[in-house]
């Protein structure tokens, strides 16, 4: 009698909740998302948006996590278990899934290049006097009534978007031109991709840190959320 290998499974049932939680709330939802809804239509994005989530979301999560329960196996492995001809689809979930990763930890650098630049007093990308501004620079928060302000900003570029072309990411002009190594965003690089595989190494058993990668999301999220409705002119969709 051959019996099978006893796999891991969670400690609690806060720690899978967490965990859903993480897998389905991360960094797309807090820089991408409100990007989306604005670009979009606003409120008006939202009406597509549950509806996709009712229709499609939520029930292939729930087949997801059903497919899981029930196998027990890992994407290969399920498929291979459900259906061995649909074992290839599992490998190439596995593939794309780790080039996904290759991007999302250089866009996650650039969280970090952010978050240790917020420290600086005045703020790098609030203003045109750095050494990688130009002179089509305008800050955000000039009064846009006035006409010569105004064909500025028409014609030039916000301090904040030049901060991140050309200090985050030192653009270059052309692909022809390299450009130079960015040592600031190579060195920041492995720190989120050691973090996923120390979180992921100590599999379904309770991990402190998951309550915090979990939830700040969500916190933010509400943060953001209540600074935009108290934000000037917020009533009246300005």
């Amino acid at each position: 009698m051959v019996s099978e290998d006893k796999r891991e499974s969670w400690g609690s049932r806060v720690s899978f909740l967490l965990a859903c939680i993480g897998y389905a709330v991360g960094l797309g939802n807090i820089w991408r998302f409100p990007y989306n809804a604005y670009k979009s239509g606003g409120g008006a994005f939202l009406v597509p948006y549950f509806i996709m989530l009712v229709l499609c979301g939520i029930p292939l999560l729930f087949m997801e996590l059903a497919v899981g329960q029930y196998t027990r196996r890992g994407p290969i492995g399920a498929l291979d278990k459900l259906c061995p001809i649909l074992k290839g689809a599992g490998v190439g979930t596995v593939v794309i899934s780790f080039l996904l990763s290759t991007y999302y930890n250089v866009i996650l650098s650039w969280a970090i290049f952010y978050l240790v630049s917020s420290f600086q007093d005045p703020l790098p990308w609030v203003g045109c006097n750095n050494w990688w501004n130009s002179e089509f620079c305008f800050k955000n928060s000039d009064n846009s009534t006035d006409l010569s302000t105004h064909i500025n900003m028409s014609l030039g570029v916000s301090s904040t978007q030049e901060f991140f072309d050309k200090r985050v990411l030192q653009m270059s002009d052309g692909i022809h031109n390299m450009g130079e190594f960015q040592w600031e965003l190579f060195g920041s690089s492995p720190l989120p991709g050691s973090l996923s595989t120390s979180a992921s190494g100590r599999g379904g058993h309770d991990w402190e840190g998951g309550y915090l990668t979990a939830t700040l999301p969500i916190f933010l999220l509400i943060a953001f959320a209540i600074r935009g409705a108290t934000l000037p002119g917020a009533g009246k969709a300005e």
